[in-house]
């Protein structure tokens, strides 16, 4: 079978790695799989870029001169939207005219725009949309937050990214109104990697009469091992101590929740376990407040590195806001470090019962503090965490969830 991905990167960003994962995992099966990107940095022979960068850059800079005049020239908020206005003819390359199925990922930032996706859709094939964050339900913010407009009938009139702004909440409303119009009008299977992001499509009142699947993201579970091949001091990392671990591309994202994690981890009993953090910290005076045994390896590249990092890990610790499908906790699950997270996302897919991990009413921080202190003064089977990962997010049984997908709708 001939099929075609579209995401707008194969290295940068969550949904990236996950598709350039399910990529390779569909040509394992025997499948002429290929990635359409925009920017690529994989050199990876089954990713192909999308003719004219130039052209892209364009679209790029129109959406979000829109956007920020939309936004009252707010920059803070202005990559926190998307409006699919501007985009490139995806549908003309040669690969994807023949493709038995197209999927759509993550197709922001000027790479497709709703014309883009209808001209995908001409045709009649299969043409799925694996969802990796909010965008396809809401008007043009990728997490609603707090916001509840996504499932009102007021249809996202007044979007808090656009701060009141007349042609603001015109612009929310309007991108709102193409996306209806572009659901009811062409054949879309929309896909959810998490029960959680399901649900709130099921709520929404843009998705709530149309086809959401629920299918994971493909990892590599098989790549991660529970007893570490680099001794610990090679690490930076202490030896005869219990590690929690925590990772992030840049820590301190609001979404991240650091400084709940902090607030947790002061509240430890514990004297043993020293918390671990790798990833950027704009702002390092916020682990200044910390008062746990903790160190920061600053941002870890090396994937390689980071596996063994986790498999030194006891926990791996999650107190984000909000996680579609944290991939943190579950790499660090398939090393054997036991989950320890806020309730709020996808984390429900990971941890299922209390041998898999601990779930945590969202923002009780002293909640936290004990799940972690009864976990380091535990021993659990890595091997069981290990297993308990393969069995739900496999890479290869993902792979075959979306080709039988893909055949039932092709029926």
């Amino acid at each position: 079978m001939r099929i075609a991905l579209i995401n707008h990167s194969d290295t940068r960003g969550g949904a990236s790695v996950v598709t350039m994962r399910l990529t390779e995992a569909l040509r394992e099966l025997g499948h002429d799989a290929r990635l359409f990107v925009v920017s690529s940095q994989a050199g990876n022979n089954a990713v192909e870029c999308v003719p004219s960068p130039l052209r892209h850059k364009l679209c790029f800079l129109a959406e979000h001169a829109l956007i920020f005049a939309s936004n009252g020239f707010n920059r803070a908020d202005l990559f926190k939207a998307s409006a699919a206005s501007h985009g490139l003819n995806v549908a003309d390359i040669p690969f994807v005219k023949q493709a038995d199925a197209v999927i759509l990922n993550w197709i922001n930032q000027g790479m497709l725009s709703f014309h883009g996706i209808e001209q995908l859709a001409k045709d009649g094939r299969p043409l799925l949309w694996t969802m990796h964050d909010m965008w396809n339900m809401t008007g043009i913010c990728h997490h609603a937050g707090t916001c509840t407009q996504y499932i009102s009938p007021g249809q996202c009139r007044n979007c808090p990214l656009l701060h009141g702004i007349n042609l603001g909440s015109t612009l929310s409303h309007s991108v709102w109104k193409k996306k209806r119009k572009l659901y009811e009008n062409t054949k879309i299977n929309f896909v959810a990697v998490s029960s959680w992001l399901r649900e709130l499509a099921d709520k929404s009142t843009l998705l709530a009469d149309r086809p959401v699947h629920t299918i994971h993201n493909a990892f590599p579970v098989d790549d991660f091992k529970t007893v570490p091949a680099t001794p610990a001091n090679a690490l930076g990392l202490p030896e005869n101590r219990k590690i929690i671990l925590m990772g992030a591309a840049r820590l301190d994202d609001p979404v991240k929740g650091l400084d709940l994690a902090v607030e947790a981890l002061g509240k430890l009993q514990s004297k043993d376990a020293v918390a671990v953090f790798f990833g950027n910290i704009r702002n390092q005076q916020i682990l200044d407040k910390l008062k746990f045994p903790h160190i920061w390896l600053g941002p870890v590249n090396d994937n390689e590195k980071i596996k063994q990092l986790y498999a030194h890990a006891h926990i791996v610790l999650s107190s984000s806001l909000y996680e579609t499908l944290p991939g943190t906790l579950i790499e660090g699950q398939a090393a054997g470090a036991f989950p320890v997270s806020f309730d709020r996302g996808g984390q429900r897919d990971i941890i299922t019962c209390p041998e898999e991990g601990a779930l945590i009413p969202f923002g009780d921080t002293s909640d936290m503090a004990h799940a972690l202190d009864n976990a380091l003064r535990k021993s659990h089977s890595r091997n069981f965490l290990h297993n308990a990962v393969a069995a739900k997010f496999k890479a290869s049984d993902i792979a075959e969830k979306y080709i039988n997908l893909i055949k039932q709708i092709s029926v």
